[in-house]
């Protein structure tokens, strides 16, 4: 897939990645800070912070007028937060491209934070983290890295304290924005019909310099690095009565800039990464005891961490555990078959064509590789990499990884008794 980075005087980066067979655009500006930047009395602001950028500006003082604007010709907006990065977003029909790069790039610069928006939205935030304390699936996740990282920047949850959320101010705002917001540490990226419609590379970096060349540089708070050490399994145990249990069982593993980074891709999809998968057929298919069970892993700039997560039967979760665990030495000591690593391959390169298909994903991509890694990583150096595990990388990454003092395990469920399910982690 082709691209052009430039960089406009000030520091920020602006990658264009063409896709002919489209006619719509996205424009993504995405951030490089998130709740891992957050100390903990302003715990929940980057989140809060993306709600907030869509409550008025200098130029279009309310949510309506954005949202107006947007809807008017046919365009779809949002925005994410995630523990080290944030992105705003914007997709359209390629002839608004400038629009859209006006409307995103006052709502970073020039939100108002207005205090009465303020007050309202602090329902909103308290509202979305009621919901997630009321999804188990949701909510295990955040547990399993709340127990891998504790009481850390890292370790705590991206939507925030319910006590921080109701006392955050208009100058909070201001002041994590002035610390943590520049174009040094911000990319544009814009994919989609770059090339068609009137639309050129030099065009659109015209419109970028337009609405964010005189963005002024400055240095931004860079995030604490987290140390990863384990000596024995741990448990977090979160009783809640469910009629279905959610766990979260994994170990920690590899960064973002580790060689084995593609090959734990490789192991996840192997053990949990569709319907026929290890875990899948053992756990659901040939037991029946859970509903979904998936394995993934999550890679930041200083560690990371291998899960699988399954919802199940509350009387049966003891021998879910078993097995997950059985599974886990399994790959350990026989190594995987060709058609199962071809398969697992063909699994993680078919999904993210898919996802390719989509401007929104592919501007994402072309963001997140270069905000965090300071490269950018284009889809066919990834699937190269992909193809590039071997049966024996896969076996050498499960050894190193599944050890019984990495294990750690989250649960929601109707259980109180702690001992059950320690006496349970071992391999």
């Amino acid at each position: 897939m082709d691209y052009k980075l430039n960089t406009l005087p000030n520091g920020l980066r602006v990658v264009t990645i063409p896709m002919p067979s489209v006619k719509s655009a996205t424009v993504m500006l995405m951030v490089g800070a998130g709740s891992r930047y957050e100390e903990k009395d302003i715990n929940g602001i980057s989140h809060f912070l993306e709600h907030m950028a869509f409550k008025g500006t200098q130029r279009r003082p309310t949510a309506l007028a954005i949202s107006s604007l947007i809807d008017g010709i046919g365009g779809e907006f949002n925005a994410f937060t995630s523990k080290d990065h944030t992105g705003y977003f914007v997709k359209a029909a390629a002839k608004h491209l400038p629009l859209l790069v006006d409307v995103l790039s006052d709502m970073l610069l020039h939100s108002k934070f207005d205090p009465a928006e303020i007050e309202k939205e602090r329902g909103v935030i308290i509202e979305e983290i009621n919901m997630y304390e009321d999804t188990p699936m949701r909510k295990v996740g955040d547990l399993y890295e709340n127990l891998l990282y504790g009481d850390t920047k890292l370790g705590r949850d991206i939507a925030g304290r319910k006590e921080v959320i109701k006392a955050v101010k208009r100058e909070d705002f201001r002041s994590y924005v002035d610390r943590f917001y520049g174009p040094a540490n911000t990319i544009v990226t814009i994919a989609g019909a770059v090339d068609t419609n009137g639309n050129t590379t030099e065009s659109v970096l015209k419109a970028v310099n337009q609405y964010l060349g005189d963005w002024k540089p400055k240095p931004v708070v860079q995030p604490d690095v987290m140390q990863d050490f384990q000596e024995k399994p741990r448990l977090l145990l979160h009783f809640k009565d469910t009629q279905q249990a959610h766990l979260c069982l994994g170990v920690r593993s590899y960064n973002l800039a580790h060689v084995n980074r593609y090959k734990i891709e490789v192991l996840s999809a192997i053990l949990g990464g569709g319907m026929s998968s290890r875990l899948f057929i053992q756990v659901r298919e040939k037991r029946g005891l859970a509903y979904y069970v998936r394995s993934s892993s999550e890679e930041y700039i200083d560690v990371g961490n291998f899960v699988t997560q399954a919802g199940v039967d509350v009387a049966r979760i003891d021998d879910a555990i078993k097995v997950m665990l059985e599974e886990f030495v399994k790959i350990t000591k026989e190594k995987v078959t060709r058609e199962e690593i071809v398969k697992a391959k063909e699994y993680i390169k078919g999904r993210f064509t898919l996802e390719l298909e989509d401007s929104k994903s592919v501007a994402a991509l072309f963001a997140t590789t270069e905000v965090l890694e300071n490269t950018v990583r284009t889809p066919e150096e990834i699937m190269k990499h992909i193809d590039e595990v071997t049966i024996e990388d896969v076996q050498e990454v499960a050894k190193d990884i599944f050890k019984e003092n990495s294990l750690n395990l989250a649960i929601i469920g109707p259980y109180k008794e702690e001992e059950r399910f320690t006496k349970l982690l071992k391999l």
